[in-house]
């Protein structure tokens, strides 16, 4: 179990490393929005106001609260868990859990961000269920170095996370006693925006790095297609751009720009590469709504190796569960695209509080669709919804979602279990992981989709909602053991809500919700779906001592294998440093 310590310590190392430096959220390429456009000096993300922190150390997971200090609470906590399956069997897992943990929140005047990271032993007294250690964490952080002109911005993720067949899975494993993995992704990079005269220039370079540690090909029935589960790779992302505003030197925006995105795939050498530049123009028709056209040029493509055959013809599978990879042949392109592409839309911004982008173009040699929507009308109220579409891995895929995240995220930990849920909640919105998690498969795809999340602040209680839907089109090179993918499609749908509130002056209570379901139209014997509830309840003893209890029920209904309905429960104390 120590080599999964190392990218937990590196999650951990982030934050003392960006709090000591003399950061508003990345921009995620040329073809944002507003792209050359937003003053460089706005607030984004992380404006030092967050969710509070109940008693318990958990987070409230809403939107309102006071403003942020920098505040870092370090715990211990011992849980007495059981798991008892309902169906198909009856077995009872009991077991003792250990764990440290601290929660952070960063609201300085150059630094904003949150973390919350937690380290857990579990000692198994009865059933069929090892004694075991897992890492799991969330970390999202920008910090000022140069005031109003360099920024660096890091952010990780350390999960378990329950994987079927079909490499459908869900954020949260902690509750199953089989099929659990662990997840693991980290990005950084520096924002660099400054003006020369009229022009706005904007440079930014990200790297990013996933990690799953599963060791098979998991296959749906003997004799089956295998579905090789994705290993790690490393995400490569660069943007420039210069412009001008409306009215500055033309009655039109202007804007000059350029992006490159690599993703190197370590299951079969995978390759996905894509290089675009591009010019857009932007056209007032009033003080809040605006035309955008943009034209360029772009080169993606999709390349990978081929598995290693033996003398029968049949790919070999190494000891690590995943195809060997024929490195004496070269890669083999599985798609190619180089030609003009073009959008247009509208953005429409009547406040700082609401702000609306639609467009729709040429990209990919197909349609595309892509924009946002967010509406902050109040601190009690925070809604926001993207519409997607692009080439990934799983790897950049969770790098995406993980940059979306606020950096006065709470909401993040699963009172049952104690590992993360899906999604994470600040003032200004919310974002969620569940979409990317809806494929472990190591194949490239074009992944379209939307996601949405909205919390609300009544009184003292707090509501929060995520909810999405992913549709991947695999992407695999004739020839190979991934040709069989080719074309191939894999949605998942999710729903994600909570509930919390204080009972009173000492003790408070939640309730969350949860359901998702997983569609293989490759192979339909590997869907499925899953639901599940859970109950919890803190109390805070004294000061620094809390007592916590929490109830679970969570159901997997497939079509392969019989059903899963799992009943799961703990009770424990924890210590606040």
């Amino acid at each position: 179990m120590a080599r999964a310590w190392l990218p937990g310590l590196a999650l951990l190392a982030l934050v003392p490393a960006l709090a000591a430096a003399p950061a508003p959220a990345l921009a995620q390429g040329a073809r944002t929005a507003a792209a050359g456009q937003d003053d460089p000096d706005a607030p984004t993300g992380g404006d030092a106001r967050s969710a509070r922190r109940t008693s318990s150390g958990a987070s409230s997971g809403g939107s309102g609260g006071g403003i942020v200090r920098t505040t870092i609470q370090p715990y211990i906590e011992v849980r007495q868990n059981f798991i008892k399956e309902l169906r198909p069997g009856d077995d009872t897992v009991t077991y003792t859990a250990l764990a440290a943990g601290v929660d952070a929140e960063f609201g300085g005047r150059y630094t904003q961000g949150a973390m919350s990271l937690r380290y857990e032993r579990r000692f198994v007294e009865q059933g069929d269920f090892r004694n075991g250690d897992s890492i799991s964490g969330l970390t999202r952080i920008q910090r000022d170095l140069v005031r109003r002109k360099l920024r660096i911005e890091a952010g990780a993720l350390a999960s378990r996370a329950r994987v079927d067949g079909s490499g459908s899975a869900l954020v949260n494993g902690s509750r199953f006693t089989d099929s659990v993995t662990q997840v693991y992704a980290v990005y950084g990079g520096p924002v660099f925006s400054t003006r020369v005269g009229d022009v706005k220039l904007n440079a930014s370079y990200t790297a990013g790095y996933t990690k799953v540690e599963n060791k098979d090909a998991l296959q749906l029935v003997p004799g089956g297609p295998r579905t090789d589960i994705f290993d790690h790779s490393l995400t490569q992302t660069a943007q420039v751009s210069a412009g001008v505003r409306p009215g500055e030197v033309l009655p039109v925006g202007l804007t000059v720009n350029g992006g490159y995105t690599q993703e190197d795939i370590s299951n079969l050498d995978q390759r996905i590469r894509s290089l675009r530049a591009g010019v857009q123009l932007t056209v007032p028709v009033t003080l809040s709504l605006a035309l955008v056209g943009d034209a360029g040029w772009e080169h993606a493509q999709v390349a990978s190796r081929d598995a290693l055959r033996d003398a029968s013809g049949n790919p070999v599978i190494g000891s690590d569960g995943h195809y060997k990879v024929d490195r004496s042949q070269p890669r083999k392109i599985a798609y190619d695209s180089n030609g003009l592409t073009w959008d247009v839309g509208v953005i429409w911004r009547p406040s700082k509080r609401t702000s609306l982008s639609a467009f729709i173009g040429r990209r990919y040699d197909s349609t595309t669709y892509y924009g946002s929507f967010s509406y902050n009308p109040s601190p009690r109220h925070a809604l926001q919804v993207s519409v997607y579409d692009g080439i990934s891995g799983f790897g950049s895929s969770l790098g995406n979602q993980l940059r979306n995240l606020p950096t006065d995220f709470g909401g993040s930990v699963d009172p049952v279990g104690g590992g993360l849920t899906g999604c994470g909640f600040g003032q200004s919105g919310g974002a969620c992981l569940n979409g990317p998690f809806g494929s472990l498969s190591s194949a490239a795809f074009r992944g379209r989709g939307v996601d949405a999340t909205y919390a609300w602040t009544l009184r003292r209680m707090q509501l929060t909602l995520g909810a999405g839907y992913a549709n991947r089109r695999f992407i695999g090179a004739p020839g190979t053991v991934l040709g069989i993918v080719d074309g191939t499609v894999s949605e998942n749908w999710y729903v994600n809500m909570g509930v919390g509130a204080p009972l009173d002056a000492r003790s408070n209570f939640g309730i969350n919700v949860y359901s998702a379901w997983f569609r293989n139209r490759q192979n339909r014997l590997g869907d499925s779906k899953a639901f599940g509830a859970s109950a919890s309840y803190y109390r805070r003893l004294t000061d620094r001592l809390v007592a916590t209890a929490a109830l679970g029920l969570d159901a997997v209904n497939y079509n392969v294998i019989d059903d899963q309905l799992i009943l799961s429960g703990q009770l424990g104390l924890r210590y606040n440093f």
